[in-house]
């Protein structure tokens, strides 16, 4: 056997034998269960994956969840909980960094949406003790601004995202 065929199947054997690979998108984000292959089409990064969040679905307190691979943030999720219905282009265009986007325009996901290129925003009556709306943000830092290639992702993601994270609030 030639050395370069036998280094060849040393590597294809240590790769089937590794085990899952640590780069996979984890399938519960911030609390919600999601596809992986939606995540892995906004980051597609080799990183360990970890989330830091201060979110409360029985409290109903608006908090952020991030989610970093390796040192840096990947997406910033903020979950808002308000007793009226909040300007979705005020919140996307404010000077703020809470819920901003850039370029942003209608959607229709069933619900008042905003879809930027490197973000979305969405909004849907949702009562609890703490409001009377749920609005959801997702922000993308790797994504500059200027960039709308993301955008058909950005908006598969919130089409299962953001419905399937409003199953889980318990609105009434």
């Amino acid at each position: 056997m030639r050395p370069t065929a036998l280094w060849l199947g040393l590597a294809l054997l240590l790769t089937a034998c590794a085990g899952p690979a640590q780069d996979a998108a984890p399938d519960v984000i911030c609390g919600t269960r999601v596809d992986p292959a939606l995540t892995r089409e906004l980051v597609p990064t080799a990183e360990d994956w970890h989330e830091s969040s201060r979110v409360d679905r029985e409290s109903a307190v608006s908090a952020p969840c991030l989610v970093s691979a390796g040192q840096h943030t990947v997406l910033s999720l903020r979950f808002s909980w308000r007793p009226v219905a909040t300007d979705l282009t005020y919140l996307a265009t404010g000077t703020g960094t809470v819920s901003g986007i850039s370029r942003p325009r209608k959607i229709d996901l069933g619900t008042a949406s905003l879809l930027g290129n490197d973000g979305a925003i969405s909004q849907t009556p949702c009562r609890t003790k703490s409001g009377n709306y749920f609005t959801l943000t997702l922000q993308l830092p790797g994504i500059k601004p200027a960039d709308e290639s993301h955008r058909a992702d950005i908006e598969k993601f919130m089409r299962a995202y953001f419905p399937a994270t409003v199953r889980t609030l318990g609105c009434r």
